[in-house]
């Protein structure tokens, strides 16, 4: 059933699930939401289960119409969303009626903000998955971004859960504004030697303006490593790479299945989300944690999902 009309697209808002990880034997991206917890999060506030697809909004938010009366839901960045004009806020239950204009406009802080739509959001379905692929042109609206004159239908009708008002209390949510990705030592961190491991952990890396949903190119001091060649071997979302120029990358959603530049860290899963909301220009560094930890913090993060369960 027709809910949401698009009126403006917004700079790449594209349909996104939680990803395609049983193709990644065939070489398939996984794909998915940059930011799997803001996009989990504004589905159970929506009522929804997490695997349903949402709208993932990049910089600049869309403009949208209600064609009929629906509840939504809005995570992650904040562009500043209004219903009719007036701030709606974040991080709850939205019901709009028909009509009502939602609309997100320029980032006032994160990089990628989730719209979820009661009922899920009807979407193309390509290897077990509703996201968009771009590059493959598949999934989500025909394989593209939103463009002007979309119209977004419901997967489903509303489940008993869709209650508008349900909230994320701030303090669950993710600390957008701390930098400092959590990571775990990658299986080549030697390779950096004692001065060259240092300075990965002490310096400020800026992502640069090469950065999009496959991975983010980082500028700060160039790192050697030392070592003969690698055969290529299986990568993830989180691992940072560093290729012979010394630069880091720093792999997201779309990020390739196998490489072979070495990997000095792997970003942590409760650490993605932050990452998954900076912009070409943001400052960030990398802080080493014991898996323990990592543990830990995932079991918080899914903790503050659950809390929308019950």
């Amino acid at each position: 059933m027709d809910a949401l009309r698009v009126e403006a697209a917004g700079l790449l808002t594209t349909l996104q699930d939680l990803g395609r990880l049983n193709a990644i034997a065939a070489g398939v991206p996984p794909g998915g939401a940059m930011d799997r917890f803001a996009h989990s999060a504004a589905n159970l506030l929506a009522g929804n289960d997490v695997r349903a697809a949402t709208l993932e909004c990049t910089l600049t938010g869309p403009r949208l119409v209600a064609e009929r009366s629906c509840l939504v839901a809005i995570t992650g960045a904040d562009f500043d969303p209004r219903v009719n004009g007036e701030p709606a806020p974040m991080w709850t239950g939205i019901f709009l009626s028909a009509g009502d204009r939602l609309t997100l406009a320029s980032r006032r802080s994160g990089a990628r903000a989730y719209v979820a739509l009661a009922g899920g959001v009807a979407a193309d379905r390509w290897l077990g998955s509703q996201s968009t692929y771009l590059l493959a042109s598949r999934g989500g609206m025909r394989g593209r971004a939103l463009v002007a004159g979309d119209v977004i239908a419901t997967a489903a009708g509303p489940g008993s859960r869709a209650v508008t008002g349900r909230e994320l209390h701030r303090h669950l949510r993710p600390d957008y504004g701390d930098h400092a990705l959590r990571v775990i030592a990658g299986p080549h961190i030697d390779r950096l030697g004692r001065d060259g491991r240092d300075a990965f952990f002490t310096s400020v890396f800026t992502v640069s303006h090469q950065a999009d949903r496959m991975g983010y190119r980082l500028d700060g001091p160039e790192l050697d490593t030392s070592g003969d060649e690698l055969l290529s071997f299986g990568l993830t979302a989180g691992a940072v790479q560093l290729p012979a120029g010394g630069k880091p990358i720093l792999l997201m959603a779309d990020q390739q299945t196998v490489g072979g530049y070495p990997v000095i860290a792997t970003v942590v899963r409760a650490s993605l989300p932050v990452a998954a909301q900076l912009a070409p220009g943001d400052e960030l560094r990398f802080a080493e944690i014991a898996i323990e930890e990592a543990l830990r913090i995932h079991r918080e993060q899914e903790s503050a999902l659950d809390s929308l369960r019950d």
